[in-house]
């Protein structure tokens, strides 16, 4: 039996605890991981408060992200004492996640921690800093180099935005972050952003097409932001999309696409493919400024992940949130 963050729920409605839980047996290709640490993710917050109906079975264990040390493994490529990371896979979703003492996942879910990052700096980064390291690679794969003009980054105080503005700074873009608290100027400045626009200017009615402005965007929001700023790309540029904080819906034309030759390209972290997994994470361990990825961190005690996930949903959280789950584990 171990501890861990427990999702049930019945005809009465849902209820989140902490739990004593425990796991059958090791499956054929599976690996039990010591979780060491996790983090707090927007996906976790709405699965946890169940404002979003993202956990497709019950009981679950939220947690979308884990570093840890493998305990056991019918897996290939891991041992018993392999250190390894998770993201994605619809863990915390469709299989138990790493908000847990113990997770016992899929191997192929899993890859190596990477050389030069601790248990620690690869919850910081999570599935919110590799996904904007996705964004990053998508851009410079489109021909985005940091002389063709400023970029701009949507939700930038968010998880995904912080580490793409310390990303793309570090490798001498011109950044423009977007952020609806003008408090947070001098958090993302310290980031790297060279400017700060309010979110405001992206969230009016979009024109199919406005005057050029940004050479490319990495874009969290979707909805008219996402419609917005497409309509201001400069010719040729390229929009990465990762994310709905604003909406689902995508209000635009096909004047951006047809007119200026616009790129918009997706992008997704939960399914990615294992090659593209390690590449944004070689590149994560070498680019990101630790001393920035500091900055970005604000840790909530395991006890404290269910009063913490609200506040996802009430525009509170800044930055990324890891979770020590068993710390002492190195």
């Amino acid at each position: 039996m171990f501890d861990a963050i427990l999702i049930e729920k019945d005809d009465s409605g849902q209820t989140v605890s902490k739990s004593q839980v425990t796991f059958e047996p090791l499956a054929e290709g599976e690996v039990a991981v010591d979780v060491a640490w996790s983090t707090l993710n927007y996906k976790d917050a709405l699965a946890i408060t169940g404002s979003s109906p993202v956990v497709r079975s019950f009981p679950m264990v939220p947690g979308i992200d884990f570093s840890g040390i493998v305990s056991e493994s019918r897996h290939p490529d891991y041992k018993p004492g392999d250190k390894v990371i998770l993201n994605g896979w619809s863990v915390g979703e469709k299989y138990w996640g790493g908000l847990a003492k113990r997770a016992q996942v899929n191997g192929d879910f899993l890859i190596p921690l990477p050389a030069g990052i601790s248990m620690r700096q690869a919850m910081a980064i999570g599935t919110a800093g590799y996904t904007a390291m996705l964004c990053v690679l998508a851009l410079e794969a489109n021909g985005v180099t940091p002389d063709v003009g400023e970029v701009l980054v949507t939700g930038a105080t968010g998880g995904v935005g912080s580490v793409a503005v310390a990303l793309l700074a570090a490798k001498g873009y011109n950044v423009v972050a977007v952020t609806g608290r003008a408090s947070e100027s001098d958090y993302l400045k310290g980031l790297g952003a060279s400017s700060i626009l309010d979110r405001e200017e992206l969230s009016g009615k979009p024109r199919p097409l406005n005057k050029e402005r940004w050479a490319a965007a990495i874009d969290v929001a979707g909805g008219q932001v996402l419609a917005n700023l497409l309509s201001m790309i400069k010719y040729g540029g390229t929009v990465a999309a990762c994310g709905l904080a604003n909406s689902m819906d995508l209000p635009t034309t096909v004047a951006p696409f047809i007119l200026r030759g616009v790129t918009l390209k997706g992008v997704d972290s939960v399914m990615a493919p294992k090659a593209a997994r390690q590449a944004a994470w070689a590149q994560l361990a070498t680019d990101l400024d630790k001393e920035k990825l500091e900055a970005i961190i604000k840790t909530v005690e395991f006890e404290d992940v269910i009063e913490v996930a609200p506040q996802f949903l009430e525009g509170k959280i800044r930055g990324r949130i890891v979770v020590p789950v068993s710390p002492e584990l190195v």
